[in-house]
């Protein structure tokens, strides 16, 4: 569980870092303050996994699945490229690596 857990953290430390590339990158951008949220959002969780605190499980869960729901209807086809598919695929395996520490952390 170790790995997995270690996994997922560091998943979300990475997403976190490319939710800060906007910042940078064009600031005039209207979704750089959001997405600069949720980098903060996601740093924070990725910290909280590594560092195995069960707040951190269930944050893995909630931030990802509501970055998917923003992602697809504000987002969505439009401007879909590499980056966003990358972001939405690294959010779909820490949800599935949060909820399997969450049921074998109910199981015990």
């Amino acid at each position: 569980m170790k790995t997995i857990r270690l996994t997922a953290g560091s998943l979300m430390v990475l997403t976190g870092i490319l939710h800060l590339l906007p910042m940078f990158t064009d600031p005039k951008n209207p979704d750089a303050l959001p997405m600069l949220i949720f980098a903060v959002a996601y740093l924070l969780t990725g910290v909280l996994l590594i560092l195995d605190k069960r707040p951190g499980q269930y944050l893995g869960v909630i931030f990802p699945f509501i970055g998917l729901i923003i992602g697809f209807t504000k987002i969505g086809v439009r401007n879909w490229d590499t980056m966003l598919t990358i972001m939405f695929l690294i959010d779909a395996v820490v949800i599935i690596c949060c909820l399997y520490l969450i049921s074998r952390l109910r199981k015990s």
